[in-house]
């Protein structure tokens, strides 16, 4: 059956006779009447929903005649003073800064529960928030916060995943069921926040700009710009410095194409690292029960960024690969090796070491890629929602060290045995291959002490609650004042 909330809205005035409601359904005029201040976008996408979802709509304006036009037939546009008399629940939809041009509303507002759908500008640690003030300007009504998380566009074309959560928080239990029940009539889902004092945290959540993706954006690009000064110097730069060859036609895609998969490796084990730490740390302080530091907890909690990170440097290493062969550089140096082959007369320049090399290189590439799509698949909600824990935990944990030995491996055949070979030492420096190996060699090591009996029997009986000592004291992260 058909999601109704992906139908398309009433139409406006204008567009046609009779109802605009949603197919087969009519307003019903026993339903709440549900009034709105204010006629700007969202308060158009929200009267909409409103009339779709059988709710009687009258909409409060200071100049009612110059946006009558803009609702629906079914929607009444009229002054504040009346909608606030007709309607039970108010949405209070106009910025925060004219909220006191509602003050003379206050005797038709008593009693009733307000709406607050309002945002600030910026991020706001000290508040009060709006929902507070607006509280505190109308002390005989009830004030909700909600729908300040929803978008007027998600309120056009229906809710969809994450987009159908509508964070919801007051001091009246009563008016926050009434604005609960006409969440899930709506078709959204709502999240019960608590008191009105956690307002400040909801208005602030639709001002956030990737909060969790900073520090591995971040760490991605820094890694990505180390790692391509090193190679150019490495492949481009001391061939021009030492014989004067211009290699500088390496620089968009060789150099790039050998960045990449640099960052990758390292960024993935970037998401295995600190799990290891957790458990050294775990194991010598005998007990699960002490707080990790706060450096080391944060890094935790980054980790699926970190992996979907390093899958970005994967996948867009395995596109440049592929496109290498369609370069004019490569086709004149394919042109120039067969007509040498020809004026020397070699007749065959078969190498089995090198076919072999290649061979298991971009088979067991393959294989981590894949490897790492089903980790960057299964991070997504709407799929780790469908496996229960131990799955999850199987995909990302065994499978993600999986995919890390196979993403070493394809280093290592890579590298072969050009790490032996002095001339590969350009400025004294080691090919960019000998460096990313050592992290993931170290976290892949790690792992296979803390597999030995000895270890993962001691690391268990913690997790499952067992102490070294009875004296742990479960202690609190510092709270940072904000000057």
């Amino acid at each position: 059956m058909p999601d109704d909330m992906a139908r398309p809205l009433i139409r406006g005035r204008g567009e046609g006779r009779g109802s605009r409601c949603l197919e087969a359904s009519m307003c019903d005029p026993d339903a709440p009447v549900i009034g709105i201040m204010g006629t700007g976008d969202f308060s158009r996408s929200l009267a909409r929903r409103l009339v779709a979802s059988g709710y009687q709509v009258v909409v409060g304006s200071r100049n009612p005649k110059c946006f009558i036009a803009l609702f629906p037939e079914e929607v009444e546009v009229t002054s504040q003073m009346e909608a606030a008399s007709q309607a039970e629940l108010v949405f209070v939809a106009v910025f925060p800064e004219h909220h006191s041009t509602l003050v003379e509303l206050k005797p038709a507002l008593a009693g009733k529960t307000l709406i607050d759908v309002s945002n600030g500008i910026r991020i706001n640690l000290d508040g009060p928030s709006n929902a507070e003030l607006l509280a505190d300007m109308f002390p005989e009504s009830s004030v909700v916060k909600g729908f300040n998380t929803i978008s007027a566009w998600t309120l056009q074309v229906g809710p969809r995943d994450g987009s159908r959560q509508v964070f919801l928080c007051s001091n009246s239990s009563s008016a926050k069921s009434s604005v609960t029940q006409l969440c899930r009539q709506m078709g959204f889902v709502p999240v019960d926040m608590g008191p009105l004092s956690s307002s400040l945290e909801i208005e602030n959540l639709p001002l956030y700009l990737f909060p969790s993706w900073r520090v591995p954006v971040i760490c991605t690009l820094g890694l990505f710009i180390i790692f391509y000064l090193y190679n150019f110097i490495h492949d481009v730069l001391h061939p021009f410095v030492t014989s004067g060859k211009n290699l500088f036609y390496k620089m968009p895609i060789e150099v790039v194409n050998v960045t990449l998969p640099s960052v990758a490796l390292v960024m993935l084990s970037l998401v295995y690292l600190p799990g290891l730490l957790a458990a050294c740390l775990q194991l010598w302080l005998g007990t699960k029960y002490k707080r990790f530091p706060d450096r080391l907890d944060r890094w935790l909690t980054r980790r699926k960024q970190l992996g979907l990170c390093s899958f970005l440097c994967a996948t867009l290493h395995a596109v440049y690969s592929l496109c290498l062969p369609m370069r004019k550089s490569a086709r004149f140096k394919l042109v120039n090796m067969a007509f040498k082959q020809v004026k020397e007369g070699v007749e065959d320049s078969w190498v089995d070491a090198e076919v072999w090399r290649m061979e298991l290189y971009l088979s067991v590439g393959i294989m981590a890629l894949g490897l790492l799509s089903l980790l960057a698949i299964t991070s997504l909600p709407s799929v780790a929602n469908t496996v229960n824990w131990r799955e999850f935990s199987f995909i990302q944990s065994t499978l993600g060290y999986c995919a890390l030995a196979m993403a070493t491996l394809h280093t290592l055949l890579f590298g072969w045995n050009r790490a032996f070979d002095a001339s590969q030492y350009h400025f004294y420096m080691p090919p960019t291959f000998a460096l990313v190996l050592i992290l993931p060699l170290i976290v892949l090591l790690g792992r296979l002490v803390l597999l030995l009996p000895c270890m993962s029997r001691e690391l268990r009986k913690i997790r499952r609650g067992w102490e070294k000592t009875r004296h742990i004291r479960f202690t609190f992260p510092e709270v940072v004042s904000h000057v």
